[in-house]
């Protein structure tokens, strides 16, 4: 073969944006951090004027003038080739990592910074895929007790719920002994921002080797560190592993599961299984994310030169994805190029809260308000605010007759902070708390029908105490719901 026939000199190198398209790229990556944009935009119907439809016009023009092909790009954040749909970005990088020239991916936020993700450490498939953990199969303390969690008005508090879920993904993911174990979630949070630094292997790595020494050392076999060690697994290379894993883990159980949830009380999906995907697709953890070319490579006629900076960005791309892609979990999850089974089972695990969660309440969206028909383009999992309903709540039950007892387990509604949210947001949550009230009246006064008070002078006069004060609710309830009614007309 002689060397013009050669792959090398038949590769041609990537297109470059002309510079309006550069422009245009570069303000839709700028626009990323500007979701106050949107809401005009929205307001009069001109939808191709938000940060998602400018994205998705932008990437349509590009794949009609560049057949499609990845396209470099120059940005305030540096260049990129970027790929243009969600087959060539997996094909390219797939390519890149079995020639061995790709360095650690970095995260990339809305305002160009990058930032350190878990290093991807293989997982092995059987254990992630295993009986033990299937969905149904949960562990679901960590689950009643961030339900528990909830304010007087039902609503979920986001820090209360974090550290919930972050108990469930150490119990899962390292063992019932770990569930106590902060300082582990810590270790891994450090380890992860440093993980694109050179101090990673010195410092985050070995720390992450002592803190897990202990649980490896007598392993839970209910978890997958104990489904690990089972097989033979050594504890020095199961370490990056079940790291990884448990950074994965707790992110799907923490943002992605509450994503799911206020997706499911919106109606935007109809199971725990399509409502963890959805979330994932629409609202990816790792939403863009930069690799490095540490040496040359071609795939299929491109040549990529060392130096070059592939930017995937699943978020973007959610609109050129393939109907019938069925695992969105792993470029959402995780930055591997071929795949990643912690993603998968980190999925799961989201999938196993949902579950574990609608079965016991109901999961009702207060802010921000959507509909199945129109999602926001964003929806960060720390400004949600969902409420869970008892689903034996006397509003479900209308017709229920009281039994006596006062049913209302949890304080009564309590102010919630609320700072920067529209009055509907608020006059939700005053409904809610006006809902609260008038069954906490209901109970009260169902606790005086007993006849047990009917014994002694006493336990009439407790009676009418418990009367006055159902009597109270009850004109409380009136008032907030007069202006809760007020706050959403």
């Amino acid at each position: 073969m002689t060397t013009a026939d050669s792959p090398a000199t038949a590769a041609r190198r990537p297109a470059t944006a002309w510079p309006l398209e550069n422009a245009v790229f570069s303000a839709a990556m700028v626009a990323q951090r500007l979701p106050w944009t949107d809401a005009p935009a929205r307001a009069l119907g001109l939808d191709a004027l938000t940060r998602d439809g400018l994205t998705r016009l932008l990437l349509a023009h590009l794949r009609r003038t560049r057949s499609g092909r990845p396209v470099r790009l120059r940005t305030p954040y540096g260049s990129f080739l970027v790929p243009l749909t969600t087959g060539d970005a997996d094909a390219l990088l797939t390519r890149a990592d079995e020639a061995g020239a790709l360095g650690p991916a970095a995260g990339l936020t809305p305002g160009g910074q990058r930032y350190g993700l878990s290093p991807h450490a293989p997982l092995d498939r059987d254990a992630a895929t295993a009986p033990a953990a299937a969905p149904d199969t949960l562990p679901t303390e960590d689950v009643d007790r961030a339900i528990g969690a909830r304010r007087g008005d039902g609503t979920l508090e986001w820090h209360e719920w974090y550290r919930g879920m972050l108990r469930l993904s150490r119990r899962v993911v390292v063992g019932a002994a770990a569930v106590e174990d902060t300082l582990l979630s810590e270790v891994i949070a450090v380890a992860t921002a440093a993980s694109d630094s050179r101090s990673y292997e010195a410092g985050a790595a070995g720390a992450l080797r002592r803190r897990l020494a202990p649980h490896l050392a007598d392993p839970d076999p209910a978890s997958l560190a104990g489904r690990l060690m089972a097989r033979g697994a050594d504890p020095d290379a199961a370490t990056p592993v079940l790291a990884h894993a448990l950074a994965l883990v707790s992110e799907a159980a923490a943002g992605t599961a509450l994503q799911a949830l206020a997706l499911l009380a919106a109606g935007a999906a109809l199971s725990p299984k399509d409502a963890v995907g959805e979330a994932l697709r629409r609202y990816p953890p790792v939403a863009a994310a930069v690799y490095p070319v540490r040496a040359p490579f071609v795939w299929e006629d491109l040549a990529v030169e060392s130096g070059t900076a592939i930017l995937r960005a699943p978020g973007w791309l959610r609109a050129a994805r393939d109907a019938d892609d069925p695992d969105p979990a792993t470029a959402a999850l995780c930055a591997a190029p071929a795949g990643c089974a912690a993603a998968r089972f980190a999925a799961l695990v989201a999938e196993g809260v949902v579950r574990a969660v609608t079965a016991r309440v109901r999961p009702v969206l207060i802010s921000p308000g959507f509909t199945p028909d129109r999602l926001p383009d964003t929806l960060d999992a720390r400004t949600l605010l969902v409420a869970l309903h008892d689903l034996d709540d006397l509003a479900d039950h209308p017709g229920r007759a009281g039994d006596g007892r006062v049913t209302v387990g949890m304080a009564t509604a309590v102010p919630v902070s609320a700072y920067g949210y529209a009055p509907a947001s608020y006059g939700a949550l005053a409904h809610a708390s006006a809902d609260r009230l008038e069954r906490h009246a209901e109970s009260l006064a169902a606790c005086a029908a007993n006849s047990g008070w009917n014994r002694d002078e006493a336990g009439e006069r407790f009676r009418m105490v418990l009367l006055g004060h159902a009597e109270r609710c009850a004109k409380a309830a009136d008032g907030v719901r007069r202006a809760a009614k007020r706050l959403t007309d």
